[in-house]
């Protein structure tokens, strides 16, 4: 799967207001009530992420959740990320 131009990706962005670009990288942080609703949140995302075939990288602070998607073997974004963060949406 090839990565995506800047058009098309800016054309993704509208449909994911919640997520943005940071070094190349689509991501998002969920912030939960405490530790646990954290660690809910990220094993739904991992069942998410095994259906798909395709893994966020995770980073986990006590209640907030950061997620981050790129394809690397592509080089950089592809629709797969846009499709697995509207699924986690």
């Amino acid at each position: 799967m090839p990565a995506l131009s800047a058009v098309e990706v800016a054309s993704y962005l509208k449909t994911l207001p919640s997520w943005q670009i940071e070094n190349g990288e689509l991501v998002r942080t969920f912030q939960f009530e405490d530790f646990r609703a954290a660690l809910r949140f990220v094993n739904r995302v991992g069942d998410l992420a095994e259906e798909a075939g395709h893994h966020p990288d995770i980073d986990i602070r006590y209640n907030r959740v950061r997620l981050g998607l790129v394809t690397h073997d592509a080089g950089g974004l592809t629709a797969k990320d846009f499709d697995l963060a509207a699924r986690i949406e």
